[in-house]
């Protein structure tokens, strides 16, 4: 049976998928100011963004389970309480190492929000409504990393970086709020099972699906290499000297094409199923990535030139995602939230590894970005043929 979606649980919805996205983002512009503030280095302030990301992923094995236990609503309004609270540190501390430490275990407030909407919406609604929810909430994601850096850079300039961080807590607070308002999707037979004899089945069941494994390793190599890019770009741009503004609307584009790819892909998903769909989004991603190489090695001295494939590759992430996300997710409904928090606990993991590596390679510019993005396709190309693998398997049963 369908159930339909209303106006109020869509926004929600939206505000959760992005808030660990425009918590990263939002930032970027103030880098410079958060430096000289601060008395630190840009690799440490590069690691600010590395070290939430750790943060992200871990946390994610934790409320994936505890909310398949005790119920969505319980372990968000948790998380988001969390990230309010370490977001007011953040904008009070003057220590550099406060710093890091809070956008830690800010990090363990935004990723239940992650974990969670995906797994409601697993709850509540059917296969073919959840991968067009998907197709529908995560091109908005897209909009974070074009709006939040242009709020960001509005409020460095005339408030000071500060006010970045206190702004991420009327979010929280908010979403919190919305929360408290929305039912409870898991059923109560869920809530009453043998909490580790359940886990320790769940993490049988998910762990052996090939089809699992394969979308887990596709959608962690797209986030790493976008993640790569975020990490970097705000260094590479100064580099080339342009201002915090500048950096702040060089993520327009790449958000107009990742949204255009989302819905593109939610129309063609009309037509055309999303394994049949999916290879051929993955070779157009591999040709952009690989673009990108050429024209670092080239020392470009604009931006303009690197933003055209990267727009490419952000326009094939926007139409990966709910493919993905939806494949992976789809077979466990009986422990969305598990699932969920595996699933993007090696997303975040890898977009850490990538976006930490960045930050130590920061001095080697637009060379090391793209060679930490091109290595994400090996990821990529080792998740395709775990999901190819895992349709064989469920053709021959």
């Amino acid at each position: 049976m369908r159930v339909a979606i209303n106006t109020f649980t869509f926004i929600w919805f939206a505000g959760l998928s992005m808030l660990g996205f425009i918590a990263t983002d939002m930032y970027l512009p103030a880098f410079h100011s958060m430096q000289q503030s601060l008395m630190t280095d840009k690799s440490m302030i590069g690691w600010t963004m590395s070290i939430f990301l750790l943060g992200m992923a871990l946390g994610q094995l934790v409320y994936g389970p505890l909310s398949d236990r005790i119920g969505r609503k319980k372990a968000l309004i948790f998380g988001l309480t969390l990230f309010a609270i370490t977001s007011f540190v953040c904008a009070t501390t003057e220590s550099i190492y406060v710093l890091l430490t809070m956008r830690f275990f800010q990090a363990l407030g935004a990723c239940s929000a992650a974990v969670i909407w995906q797994a409601v919406v697993i709850d509540r609604y059917d296969s073919i409504q959840s991968q067009r929810i998907f197709a529908t909430i995560m091109p908005l994601v897209a909009l974070s990393p074009a709006l939040a850096p242009l709020l960001g850079s509005f409020l460095d300039a005339h408030l000071g970086w500060r006010s970045i961080f206190y702004t991420l807590i009327g979010l929280g607070a908010l979403l919190a709020l919305a929360t408290a308002f929305q039912p409870e999707s898991l059923q109560k037979k869920a809530i009453s099972q043998s909490w580790f004899k359940q886990l320790k089945q769940d993490y049988r069941e998910i762990f052996s699906s090939s089809n699992f494994k394969g979308n887990m390793l596709i959608y962690a190599g797209c986030s790493a290499a976008f993640f790569a890019w975020l990490t970097g770009s705000p260094f590479v741009m100064s580099a080339m000297g342009y201002s915090g503004a500048d950096i702040g609307l060089s993520y327009i584009p790449q958000t107009i094409a990742f949204i255009i790819g989302g819905y593109g892909c939610r129309s063609l998903l009309n037509k055309i199923e999303g394994p049949k769909l999916l290879p051929w989004l993955l070779l157009v991603l591999a040709v952009s990535i690989l673009s990108m190489v050429a024209i670092a090695l080239t020392q470009p001295t604009t931006i303009v030139l690197v933003l055209i494939p990267f727009c490419v590759m952000a326009a094939c992430n926007g139409a990966i995602y709910p493919i993905v996300v939806n494949q992976a997710l789809s077979e466990f409904k009986h422990c969305s939230a598990t699932a969920a928090g595996l699933l993007n606990v090696l997303q975040t993991l890898l977009s850490f590894a990538a976006s930490a590596l960045v930050s130590s390679l920061a001095n080697t510019g637009l060379i090391g970005v793209t060679f930490v993005m091109a290595g994400q396709l090996l990821f990529i190309t080792f998740g395709f043929s775990l999901f190819k693998k895992g349709r064989k398997q469920a053709a021959i049963a």
